[in-house]
């Protein structure tokens, strides 16, 4: 283009990396910006959403379904604090977003006028990076470093202030791919000998594993190593399939909350493989005791900030865990003894037989409840099962109906679930929408809370305004039901009696009726209250051609919990 500004310039970039999409929310000082998108049509797409946490949260739902830079676009200071809590959420799952904000100019810094903020100081502790640019030479090169930046493990979000001005300035900065560095490095042949000389002696082998494994694609190599010396595998910082959970090893997440949760599990090991996470990812962790005296503790990742930074490790590697594990697990096979071999195969045999017997004690558990009303999500989750395509894709913020959804939707394969992270409430519907339209040939549902669904309820306009197919479950138990189990935890910790809950845990008087919401919002859906309305809610939502919202009330008793239960249940 010639006489092209900045506007324009940062399009051409965009489309030279290969980045067709944009997420946000428009702005005044964006305006010009906005305009120039036109001229790229149909080559460039804006997804617009009502509210920016929404297109933080939809891009978030993009970049983790295709591990490839994003961009969203937030309004000046106002704008972009509204999107902060969502960007923390990408940071903490490593969802590589390139997030840009307009500003009024560089010239109106000495107004301090309306809007007017430090807006690099409030991003940077939530992002990898966050920059300004000040000169308009600069403005590819500061975009390429972002991209870049964000793309390159560990991923995360990055953040680039564009000053009006700088925008609408001649630019003649060539357009060309950036350059982002491959990481698929490997420990020493020595140092790999060694963590195999320590798993190979252990009798109590076990790994702790994390989303790192997903992004270097290494499920199949941490699987072999895992099966080689007989260990159980424990997720930590895991919101995707990681490990197949249909795999007998698979012992499924550590605690997401109290660091005694996890101790329990991590204590018995005599020998502990870390890759692909940090440790712990706990609200409340562990302050200490967290591996048993004398064990000994081995770290392989990209992510070196987080090898030893809580607790001490006897082998902190730099690796690509894909890489890594499968040169791991050739000196295991290679070094293993006859006897070595023998007592891994039977703690193979050991571990898979309480797996067996684990998951029928839930699986009858689950049969007790199936016909009662008000619903238990297992019902929901096995009718569901029999219905939906095999390569679904499933967006998990079912919270406390999670354990119920992946046992009989396990996730099996990366790519084709993502569970929630971060802490932040709300990216379940504009998450489903975001992994919709990074694979628009699949069929994909998105599990929410009631709670949780109020914070975004505004992208079910998104997805009807864009006629993104993506289908919707709003988990409804009139409840902050997340809130009662942490609750109880915490009066058994400080010895208080049992009581009543906090009136503000539950969400009724008025009731909230999502499937009206829905269609205000230009959504079809369905409201079930008894199992027998299961089976042809699912196949209404399935065969409608566009979004469609199933308002699924569930019972909201919390086990152990000897009160009254509110809301009419």
């Amino acid at each position: 283009m010639a006489n092209r500004t900045g506007r324009f310039a940062i399009v051409e970039q965009l489309l030279a990396d290969g980045i067709h999409y944009m997420f946000g929310n428009p702005g005044t000082v964006e305006q010009g910006f906005l305009d120039s998108l036109s001229d790229y049509y149909p080559e460039f797409k804006y997804i617009f959403a009502l509210q920016e946490t929404i297109a933080v949260g939809t891009a978030d739902g993009y970049a983790r379904a295709t591990k490839q830079p994003t961009i969203v676009q937030l309004h000046s200071g106002v704008g972009l604090g509204n999107g902060i809590g969502m960007i923390y959420q990408a940071m903490r799952g490593h969802a590589p977003l390139v997030v840009i904000a307009g500003e009024a100019g560089i010239k109106y810094d000495a107004m301090d006028a309306q809007m007017a903020a430090d807006l690099v100081s409030m991003t940077k502790p939530v992002t990898k990076w966050a920059t300004r640019v000040v000169d308009p030479n600069s403005l590819l090169r500061v975009l390429r470093r972002g991209i870049k930046i964000a793309a390159t493990p560990p991923m995360g979000p990055v953040f680039i202030s564009l000053p009006m001005d700088i925008l609408d300035a001649p630019n003649d900065e060539p357009v060309v791919p950036t350059s982002i560095p491959s990481t698929r490095v490997t420990p020493e042949p020595e140092e790999l000998a060694q963590a195999a000389s320590i798993l190979a002696h252990a009798s109590k082998p076990l790994i702790i594993m994390g989303d790192g494994v997903a992004f270097s694609d290494a499920q199949a190599e941490l699987t072999r190593v895992a099966e080689i010396i007989g260990a159980q595998v424990w997720g930590a910082d895991s919101s995707e399939p990681n490990m197949s959970a249909t795999h007998p090893l698979y012992g499924g997440l550590l605690g997401h909350m109290f660091g005694e949760d996890s101790v329990r599990i991590t204590s018995q090991a005599d020998a502990v493989l870390i890759t692909g996470t940090y440790v712990f990812p706990e609200v409340f962790p562990a302050l200490g005791g967290n591996f048993a005296p004398g064990a000994k503790v081995i770290h392989i990742d990209l992510n070196t900030y987080e090898i030893a930074k809580n607790f001490p490790v006897d082998l902190g590697l730099l690796g690509d865990p894909k890489v890594s594990l499968a040169k791991l697990a050739t000196t295991l096979e290679a070094t293993m003894s006859s006897e070595q071999v023998a007592a891994a195969n039977q703690r193979v045999v050991e571990i898979t037989e309480a797996h067996k017997q684990g998951l029928a004690v839930q699986l009858s558990a689950d049969l007790a409840v199936r016909n009662l009303a008000p619903i238990h999500m297992s019902r929901f989750a096995e009718e569901l099962a029999a219905q939906l395509p095999k390569d679904a894709l499933v967006f998990d913020e079912a919270l406390t109906n999670s354990p119920e959804l992946c046992r009989y939707l396990p996730p099996t394969t990366v790519g084709n679930y993502f569970q929630t992270r971060g802490g932040s409430l709300g990216v379940g519907i504009p998450g489903a929408i975001g992994a919709k339209l990074a694979n628009p040939e699949k069929t994909v549902i998105g599990f929410t809370g009631d709670g949780g669904s109020m914070y975004t309820i505004q992208a079910l306009w998104t997805a009807a305004h864009h006629e993104v197919d993506a289908k919707f479950v709003i988990c409804n138990n009139h409840s902050y039901r997340i809130l009662k189990f942490n609750i109880q935890h915490y009066w058994q910790e400080q010895q208080i009696a049992d009581h009543n809950f906090p009136a503000s845990f539950d969400i009724c008087d008025p009731e909230i009726r999502f499937d009206e919401l829905a269609r205000s919002l230009g959504v079809p859906s369905v409201r079930v209250e008894q199992p027998e309305q299961i089976s042809a809610a699912i196949t209404q939502a399935l065969q409608h051609k566009g979004p469609f919202l199933i308002d699924l009330v569930l019972t909201n008793e919390v086990p152990g919990h000897n009160t009254s239960i509110k809301c009419g249940q």
